[in-house]
């Protein structure tokens, strides 16, 4: 059985082959990191999304949430929540149904919107809690990379309302509570989690760790013989 990546690699040889030559000019301009051999894909891929080498240090990881997100993956139908719509469109179609997993985001809806002006909170909070209702959240995993207040009130439901997501994928963007919100994430225990300390993240990357998580759930089940 071949143990060459199908499904979540490049299209083409020629594609393949770019990416490749990317991955091993990040690895040599890196140089010496502190980062484990699972969790080093992830950051060298979150590295060729936007060719910003801070990423290898501002990067955190729960200890197991490597482990974490594969075990999700792998058991197979895991529901990716999202805060904005851009980080579902982002995502690779092929490479989700691959493991039976579909994409979620509540902010633009109408009820949503309605509670937001309601209570005067951000749409990003009661997507979070309308994810929350639906049941979306449990063996989830949520990548937040735009809205600090969606990952704030995540943060919440764990540890308030026994929201239980497998992973979260926490790098929300900005100027305002951006960098506040992944310290409280950071502070979690009771899930694991990944992480960039400080104002930069974004949708972008989000997408780039969950493709790296997708790429090491199929290099396992092709090493396991699924």
């Amino acid at each position: 059985m071949s143990t060459v990546n199908t499904v979540t690699e490049q299209l083409t040889r020629a594609g393949q082959a770019i990416e490749h030559d990317s991955f091993a000019i990040i690895d040599a301009e890196a140089g010496p990191h502190r980062y484990t051999p699972a969790q080093w894909p992830i950051v060298r891929r979150m590295i060729h999304a936007n060719a910003d080498f801070e990423f290898n240090g501002l990067t955190d990881f729960h200890p197991d949430a490597v482990e974490a997100g594969l075990q999700a993956m792998l058991r197979g139908g895991a529901p990716v929540v999202a805060d904005v719509e851009m980080i579902c469109s982002g995502l690779s179609r092929p490479r989700l149904a691959h493991f039976g997993m579909t994409t979620h985001q509540f902010i633009s809806d109408a009820d949503v919107i309605a509670r937001a002006q309601a209570e005067d909170t951000t749409r990003a909070v009661q997507a979070m809690r309308k994810a929350h209702r639906l049941g979306r959240l449990e063996g989830a995993i949520v990548g937040i990379g735009n809205a600090p207040t969606a990952l704030i009130e995540l943060v919440r439901l764990i540890r308030e309302a026994g929201a239980r997501p497998a992973l979260v994928v926490g790098m929300p963007v900005g100027f305002v509570s951006a960098a506040e919100s992944k310290d409280l994430m950071a502070g979690l225990t009771e899930v694991p989690w990944i992480g960039i300390r400080g104002r930069k993240g974004g949708s972008t990357l989000v997408v780039a760790a969950v493709h790296a998580l997708l790429s090491l759930a199929e290099a396992r089940q092709k090493a396991l013989g699924a």
